[in-house]
């Protein structure tokens, strides 16, 4: 592979939001989000934390872990069919991430740290996918 530092900071920030995800599905809200009384607190137990049944703590955990192993595989082995997955599975992700910032900042008015960190890193991946140009 041509460009491996592109694949290897994106499997990082994979990484990194899996793990986001990880303290939001293990560890209690009042632990994570530093009590009942702050905005973290207050995304996690709206309306808005699940879709379609399933927390989105969980569903994050899942996909993000998935996403992280895929990576890892196409830095070891790079195929056409791994890079079209990571690509699509980034613009997905990233589109949820807008809807989920959409959500946090004009309709509960509240910003989770962690929820942010999962969102930004998801829109970082986009515009690397996007703009880092393969040599």
């Amino acid at each position: 592979m041509k460009n491996k530092s592109k694949y290897l900071t994106i499997l990082l920030i994979f990484v990194l939001v899996t793990l986001a995800s990880g303290i939001l599905s293990f560890i209690s809200l009042e632990q994570a989000c530093g009590g009942t009384e702050n905005s973290c607190y207050a995304v996690q137990t709206s309306q808005y934390e699940s879709t379609f049944g399933i927390k989105n703590a969980h569903a994050g955990l899942v996909i993000f872990s998935i996403m992280a192993f895929l990576t890892f595989l196409y830095i070891k082995k790079p195929s056409k069919n791994k890079k079209t997955i990571i690509v699509l599975g980034i613009i997905a992700g990233s589109l949820f991430a807008i809807y989920f910032l959409y959500l946090q900042f004009f309709v509960l008015i509240a910003i989770c740290k962690y929820c942010m960190v999962i969102d930004i890193g998801m829109l970082i991946n986009l515009g690397i996918i996007t703009f880092w140009k393969e040599k």
